[in-house]
């Protein structure tokens, strides 16, 4: 893996899919339990897409794996997503 950067870069790719800012969504983390903010997950870019892991135990939260026609978003890291008005 190589160096991270934070959860607002998801803001572009997720914007694409979504009308309000998912970056301030809340998720809760399936290994740990943490509840927090997209925008504070590490987010690692890939040249594929994104993968998204856990500021507080490091596991994978979201894939997001942007191919030509489509996105493709796994959640299985997430017991819940939370999504602002």
């Amino acid at each position: 893996m190589g160096e991270h950067v934070d959860g607002n870069s998801l803001a572009g790719p997720l914007s694409e899919l979504f009308a309000v800012d998912l970056t301030m969504a809340s998720a809760r983390c399936l290994g740990c339990g943490d509840v927090s903010e997209l925008a504070r997950a590490m987010v690692y870019p890939d040249p594929t897409g994104y993968v998204v892991r856990c500021s507080q135990c490091d596991d994978v939260l979201m894939v997001v794996v942007q191919e030509p026609d489509s996105v493709c978003i796994e959640l299985r890291g997430m017991a819940w997503l939370k999504v602002p008005r």
